[in-house]
């Protein structure tokens, strides 16, 4: 195991959506690749809006996408202690000072800046106050801010980034009720957690040269960041709910694969060479953050649903056939009472695009009362098809057992005698098995059903085209 560390750190204050998920995902694969340590920590400071039911979502849309963690989850609200205790080490060492402006003041700063035609930040009225008794009077802590110099660092994404120290304001590190703040304690848990490298959404560049200079202030070492770009819709506006599922759990609903999630996911900024699709094993052996694009990436929805379509087509069916169960039950079907699911998967797998077509897919074979297609029944249900759907039961009777060899001979031997050729009876079959004209292939479908359920389905046909 290397000494290198990386975290995802997510907010508890919704589920896990896609931008956060493919964060996760970047962290996870490097990790793994350079057998360093993957870190889960829950940044929870927001007390008011962090919930247990989105921490549950976060929970359980990494365990669905196979990102495992090897510490944590941790979560910020239990370090509130060590907090306390950094800001009042920065108080003593005069790194950080009492700010006693209220709101109203502020405000009023910010609007006079902003008139004078200068930016809207703190004007330093308590950075040079003498230390004194509060009195009692509400305060909250700000980081001592270098005026003079630049703060700079290679992005190892972006390249060289640098701020101007005079741009930036004396940062809140602890807030009126005592609460410290986020860019404060991401950096404190970062230390104490002793990350080696940040992997995180570019929407926190503009806090990481605040973030360097509380580095600096603690005497610690720097990590190296990475500001991955956003993703976007299709409308090239950043991604959100109006283009979609973005919650990872929401893809699970809608009959994603986890494994066709997460090579999409990659794929969104990461290329190798031409290549579109990787195992997971693949991943961990190809992935570098070198050849993360600097552009923003667009969410496609197309190329997800052709990478589904592929992991379902290539998938073990004994798992698939687990996976689309809880789907076929929200169809009010029970896959116990009918053919065997594994095998009605491999007739179906071929062609699904999502798990749940297949489940739409598979509903027929548990179930005989559903209407027949009726421009298939008008086309194919003619006077002289019951005879030819009797002829067909009598002689796949006569089989010793039905395979797709023996039951493609018997229509073959059908075809023959009758002079006509299979689409002059395989449509009705099929119209007979599955109500409609678009089914698995018709040995197939036999060959699932058996012999019994197989006449009685055309039995039921026959019955109706005699009226």
């Amino acid at each position: 195991m290397s000494n290198v560390r990386l975290r995802f750190a997510p907010s508890p204050t919704g589920f896990l959506h896609v931008g956060g998920a493919r964060t996760a995902l970047f962290n996870w694969l490097l990790a793994r690749k350079l057998k360093g340590t993957f870190v889960l920590r829950i940044e929870d400071t927001d007390v008011q809006r962090s919930t247990q039911e989105s921490v549950d979502a976060i929970l359980q849309g990494m365990t669905w996408l196979g990102l495992d963690w090897d510490e944590g989850p941790f979560y910020q609200t239990d370090y509130f202690p060590l907090y306390k205790e950094k800001v009042q080490q920065l108080l003593a060492e005069g790194k950080a000072y009492k700010c006693y402006c209220s709101a109203e003041e502020l405000e009023a700063k910010r609007e006079k800046a902003m008139q004078e035609g200068g930016k809207p930040k703190y004007d330093g009225t308590c950075r040079d106050l003498p230390p004194q008794d509060d009195d009692g009077r509400p305060y909250v802590v700000r980081f001592r801010t270098p005026k003079e110099g630049a703060t700079s660092w290679d992005d190892a994404i972006k390249g060289r980034i640098s701020f101007e120290n005079n741009e930036l304001d004396d940062l809140i590190i602890q807030r009126t009720d005592g609460t410290p703040t986020y860019n404060f304690v991401v950096v404190i848990d970062d230390i104490s957690m002793q990350m080696t490298m940040v992997i995180r959404g570019d929407d926190h560049v503009n806090n990481t040269p605040r973030q360097i200079l509380l580095y600096e202030a603690f005497g610690a070492p720097i990590p190296t960041f990475a500001h991955v770009p956003m993703i976007l819709g299709a409308d090239k506006a950043r991604l959100s709910k109006r283009h979609g599922a973005t919650s990872v759990m929401a893809y699970r609903d809608m009959g994603y694969l986890p494994e066709a999630l997460v090579n999409y996911l990659v794929r969104l900024g990461w290329s190798h060479g031409d290549d579109e699709i990787f195992s997971i094993d693949e991943l961990v052996e190809k992935f570098s953050i070198e050849n993360v694009g600097r552009s923003p990436s667009v969410f496609n929805t197309d190329k997800l649903i052709w990478l589904n379509a592929h992991y379902i087509k290539t998938g073990d069916p004994v798992r698939l056939a687990d996976l689309v169960t809880p789907f076929l039950k929200e169809r009010e079907v029970d896959p116990s009472k009918g053919p065997d699911l594994v095998a009605v998967v491999k007739t179906l797998q071929e062609r699904a695009k999502t798990m749940l077509e297949l489940a739409d897919g598979a509903v027929f074979y548990y179930r005989d009362d559903f209407a027949y297609d009726e421009k298939g029944a008008a086309k194919n249900f003619t006077p002289e098809t019951p005879a030819l759907l009797e002829l067909l039961i009598a002689k796949l009777e006569a089989l010793p057992e039905l395979t797709l060899e023996s039951v493609e001979a018997v229509f073959k031997e059908i075809c023959e005698e009758k002079g006509i050729k299979l689409g002059g009876i395989g449509p009705a079959v099929r119209l007979a098995l599955s109500g409609t004209t678009a089914s698995p292939g018709i040995f197939d479908m036999i060959v699932v059903f058996g012999m019994a359920e197989t006449r009685k389905r055309v039995e039921r046909a026959i019955a109706t085209i005699r009226g």
